[in-house]
């Protein structure tokens, strides 16, 4: 896992629910928690575009829904500000499923997903059709 470039805003909290977009069989996922994240004492972990997150299937085939497995924001609703002042934001929360060497469990990605991921993560970047 690389670093990103660019300073984002983390649009994401415990709790929030997010589209996955890929093939894995699971539909809808909810965020249990933020991995890495240093914060405050008593402040709620925050996750942003590029971030790994453990989260709980809550839509999605049966076998899946036992699982809490890992993910990767590809997108997310809170603008942030890129390097040549550029701000972006998309219409939606969304996510990957990653598994433990970080590589994508499904095959194919449905929609774009944000540069600063395929940075971090070049192997969700070759299954991906839109970059943005």
């Amino acid at each position: 896992m690389r670093s990103i470039g660019s300073n984002i805003t983390r649009g994401i909290s415990t709790g929030s629910r997010l589209q996955c977009i890929d093939n894995s069989g699971a539909k809808l996922l909810k965020v249990t928690s933020v991995i890495n994240y240093k914060g405050t004492r008593k402040r709620q972990p925050k996750a942003g575009v590029g971030d790994v997150v453990r989260c709980s299937v809550i839509k999605g085939k049966p076998d899946i829904r036992d699982e809490t497995p890992l993910a990767v924001i590809v997108r997310q609703r809170k603008d942030w500000k890129r390097p040549d002042g550029r701000r972006i934001k998309f219409q939606d929360n969304a996510a990957v499923l990653i598994d433990d060497r970080n590589e994508p469990r499904g095959n194919e990605i449905r929609g774009a997903i944000a540069k600063e991921v395929v940075e971090r993560f070049p192997e969700i970047g070759k299954v991906s059709r839109i970059v943005v």
